[in-house]
C-alpha cells in the first residue's frame, strides 16, 4: 500500500483514481501529476515503483496544498470572515447558506433537522 501526502491509496486502482483520494488532488491535478512524472494514466498503483512513489511524492509536496494544510487553510480563511463580521462570516458564524441561496424552504444541510415550533397550525 503506497502512502501519499498522510493518506493510504488504494492499490488495486488506477493512479489518476487512487490520487483523488487525497484532499486536495481532483480529476484535473491528478493527470497533471501522472503527467509532470511521467507515469501513464493505465498503471496501476501496485506496478508502480519505489522510485516512481518517491517522485509523486515529491511532485506533490513541492508544488500542490494537500491534506493538512489546505484544510487549515480553509478554516484560518472562514475564520477571518468571521472575525471580520462580514456578511459572510456572520452566515457562517450562524451556520446558514453563505452563497445566497433561499432559506425559507431548503437549506436543511446547513441549517439542520427541522425544530417544531411550539403553537404554531397550519
Amino acid at each position: 500500500m503506497a502512502r501519499i501526502a498522510g493518506v493510504n491509496i488504494p492499490t488495486n486502482k488506477r493512479v489518476t483514481i487512487a490520487l483523488r483520494y487525497i484532499h486536495g488532488i481532483g480529476p484535473t491535478k491528478a493527470a497533471e501529476i501522472c503527467e509532470k512524472v511521467g507515469i501513464p494514466a493505465e498503471k496501476r498503483v501496485a506496478e508502480l515503483t519505489d522510485a516512481e512513489i518517491l517522485s509523486i511524492r515529491e511532485t506533490i509536496d513541492a508544488g500542490y496544498t494537500v491534506e493538512g494544510d489546505l484544510r487549515r487553510e480553509r478554516a484560518v480563511n472562514v475564520k477571518r470572515l468571521m472575525d471580520l463580521g462580514c456578511y459572510r462570516g456572520l452566515r457562517h458564524r450562524r451556520g446558514l447558506p453563505v452563497r445566497g441561496q433561499r432559506t425559507h424552504t431548503n437549506a436543511r444541510t446547513r441549517k439542520g433537522p427541522a425544530k417544531p415550533i411550539a403553537g404554531k397550525k397550519k
